[in-house]
């Protein structure tokens, strides 16, 4: 085995990400969008709805425009690193990519009508901060929850000089709105059970980077987004450092619980290795050891 990690420091960005999920007939389905194919991250792969943390995220007035306070989003990031005024940050990065990505929009009380008329003032190219106010709505993060926390690998399988710190969370479809791709970032946006996700992938139909992967089969665990959103709340976001290597001629990463990462604890369910095969990465028993 030969580690890819190096000492060159490359930046890592703040970001976030929302899994936003439904009860569909035969289980929960997840929001998924497939990115331009001449984007810069992840390109022509299918992802859930985020971005990078902008400055102007920390200039929403939380008493205004937050429907919880700073001090209870820093307790919920369990991160001692994190004050409260960047977990309301973040937070309110989700909810602005996600409406800029996809047009839903979750904030506190909003119905069908005023999410149409936030679309409208997003068309005429106003910003998210002057459309809350302009609306008087209010940022819902007690919709959302922590699920996991990614940092980006210094040699990473996807994007090399990329780095991110990204804040997953989980959300359930806001009621009466309905997903739109922005066709700029995103070309197409798809419901999609987890398994089904997955599947199609191991097929070759569709591109998935590793935290979609990993997300995916642990969200495939749950029957109902109930179920999930009450796994959310019972515990801290899982932070998930995966270590990249070379290991018999081909690329793969470990997470934490592998007897290659230094951190031996298990912090995920799912596989605790995926090893770049061709286009796909694999876990070494196959496609059923994603729900091991």
């Amino acid at each position: 085995m030969n580690t890819a990690e190096t000492e060159i420091p490359i930046p890592i960005r703040p970001a976030a990400t929302v899994l936003i999920c439904r009860d569909g007939a035969a289980g929960p389905e997840v929001l998924m969008m497939q990115r331009h194919a001449l984007s810069d991250v992840h390109g022509g792969s299918y992802v859930f709805p985020g971005g990078k943390v902008d400055a102007s995220d920390a200039r929403l007035d939380p008493a205004t425009h937050l429907d919880d306070r700073p001090e209870r989003l820093q307790a919920l990031l369990a991160d001692p690193d994190i004050d409260a005024a960047t977990a309301a940050a973040i937070h309110v990065a989700a909810v602005r990519e996600v409406f800029e990505e996809c047009g839903l929009l979750l904030a506190a009380g909003i119905d069908r009508a005023g999410a149409l008329q936030a679309a409208a003032l997003s068309a005429q190219a106003m910003p998210f901060n002057d459309m809350l106010g302009r609306l008087g709505l209010r940022v819902a993060t007690r919709a959302m929850r922590p699920w996991s926390r990614w940092i980006t690998p210094m040699q990473p399988l996807h994007a090399p000089g990329k780095r991110f710190d990204t804040h997953f969370f989980v959300a359930r479809a806001p009621a009466g709105q309905e997903p739109l791709h922005d066709a700029h970032e995103a070309v197409l946006c798809a419901w999609l059970r987890p398994r089904e996700a997955l599947e199609r992938y191991w097929r070759g139909e569709i591109a998935l980077a590793a935290p979609q992967i990993m997300s995916l089969a642990h969200l495939g665990r749950h029957a109902s987004v109930d179920s999930l959103m009450a796994e959310a709340e019972g515990r801290a976001p899982c932070l998930v450092r995966p270590l990249t290597f070379d290991i018999d001629g081909h690329r793969a990463a470990a997470y934490p619980g592998d007897p290659l990462h230094p951190e031996r604890a298990r912090v995920m369910p799912g596989p605790l290795r995926l090893v770049l095969r061709g286009k796909r990465l694999e876990p070494p028993g196959g496609f059923d050891a994603l729900w091991q």
